[in-house]
């Protein structure tokens, strides 16, 4: 398979390239490669993939291109707002598109262990929080990580309309019921770490996620990409690709 990779000069797109450059990927070869304002249509044309972990806005412009083109894309950039997840939703019509929040295997595995859990300890009685420990260079917040553990909470209790409380400060008042909280924390320069806890009576429990080493991102990446070969076009995610 030939794979492209926008934003080769980013912290995860050099990953990616020193990866398909390995020899650790038979199965891969680099297609090519843009940067800043360069033209990706030319790799699209190309590559059987594409792996893009850049900016909202140009993710949502690669997804319109991998459509045209029919080209897979691994779109791994989160923000997005929920007009731009619209765009890929439209996209994925007529090619595979796997949108992740993460690339990291083990992090998707806690996403799936988070909400089996969460099927057992329900919000009368479990309080569920999120801590989002990132890198100062990190431009969001909570992660896109973060959201998607707290889907996968909402999804594991059947609550689709959980509230959530972003940080908390003077007079709060209790606890609502069923909540999900958000804890954020930014510093440092190699800092990656998820955690959700189930608060209970006398008890809680613990899951957490830390990353050692980004080259994690990108394999999950090319991962991923491979398993979409010959899959109908679909918005899928990492938890398919696992099958969890």
């Amino acid at each position: 398979m030939k794979i492209g990779v926008t934003g080769c000069k980013g912290r995860i797109g050099s990953l990616l390239v020193q990866e398909l450059d390995s020899g650790n990927w038979p199965q891969a070869t680099l297609a090519g490669t843009t940067m800043r304002n360069e033209s990706p249509d030319a790799l699209f044309q190309t590559a059987d993939a594409v792996i893009d972990f850049t900016a909202p806005e140009a993710t949502v412009n690669h997804a319109q291109l991998a459509a045209k083109y029919g080209t897979i894309l691994v779109a791994a950039t989160s923000g997005l707002s929920a007009e731009q997840e619209a765009t890929l939703r439209e996209a994925a019509t007529k090619t595979p598109i796997i949108y992740a929040a993460n690339t990291s295997i083990g992090v998707n595995m806690l996403i799936g262990l988070v909400q089996q859990a969460a099927k057992q300890l329900d919000g009368a009685n479990w309080d569920a929080e999120i801590i989002d420990a990132h890198h100062r260079f990190k431009v969001d917040a909570p992660s896109g990580t973060s959201y998607a553990l707290a889907n996968a909470i909402k999804e594991g209790r059947n609550t689709p309309n959980a509230p959530l409380t972003h940080g908390r400060e003077g007079h709060t008042g209790q606890r609502e019921e069923g909540s999900i909280g958000f804890s954020v924390q930014r510093g440092g320069d190699d800092v990656i770490e998820n955690t959700v806890i189930y608060f209970g009576n006398g008890e809680r429990l613990e899951l957490t996620h830390r990353a050692t080493n980004r080259a994690i991102f990108a394999k999950g990446a090319i991962k991923a990409a491979l398993w979409a070969k010959d899959k109908p076009a679909g918005l899928y995610s990492m938890k398919d690709m696992l099958d969890i």
